[in-house]
């Protein structure tokens, strides 16, 4: 997968997690009821729990400025730095993430209990965390050529080097004497 594929998949999970953070946030503070497929509506359980805060911010929240921050990081120059920025922004998110999975499965009322908002976004992170490090690793480091099939598929004209005339064996009549 080319570089500016990838960049675009990634762009586009991250945009589908912030739908999906946002539509949290907005039900949070807007008092609605959650939409939830699961029996006796499992999401309106895990929102109402009081893992769904951190220090009094909703975590839907902090998911969305989450996204934000990935999206932003893929939208900057690609450079190292944005690499590395994006990488660790999805490593923090899967943590996170797979921290409230746990408090789903294992400690909220009713467990395990999962809303399918929740682990939606777990299965997002977990993607962007795995190509973020691909796109990381498959990144040469300052000053190494880039690996094959990472640039483009052949240099710009302009930029190859001229080609050199092949010596030609000289004419039979202009041969060299040997000494006598």
């Amino acid at each position: 997968m080319n570089g500016k594929l990838l960049v675009r998949v990634m762009l586009v999970l991250a945009l589908i997690g912030l739908g999906d953070a946002t539509y949290l946030t907005v039900v949070h503070y807007a008092g609605l009821t959650i939409v939830c497929a699961g029996k006796g509506n499992p999401c309106a359980t895990v929102q109402s729990s009081k893992y769904s805060f951190l220090a009094g911010i909703p975590v839907a929240l902090l998911g969305a400025i989450g996204y934000v921050l990935i999206i932003g990081s893929l939208l900057v120059r690609d450079r190292e730095w944005t690499r590395l920025a994006t990488l660790a922004l999805a490593l923090f998110g899967f943590g996170f993430s797979a921290y409230l999975t746990y408090r789903e499965t294992f400690t909220i009322i009713g467990h395990p209990i999962y809303c399918e908002w929740c682990v939606g976004s777990a299965i997002i992170l977990t993607v962007l965390l795995i190509l973020s490090l691909f796109r990381y690793l498959r990144s040469p480091l300052p000053g190494q050529p880039l690996p094959a099939g990472a640039g483009p598929a052949d240099p710009p004209a302009a930029a190859m080097p001229a080609p050199v005339p092949a010596a030609r064996p000289p004419a039979r009549g202009q041969q060299r004497r040997s000494r006598r």
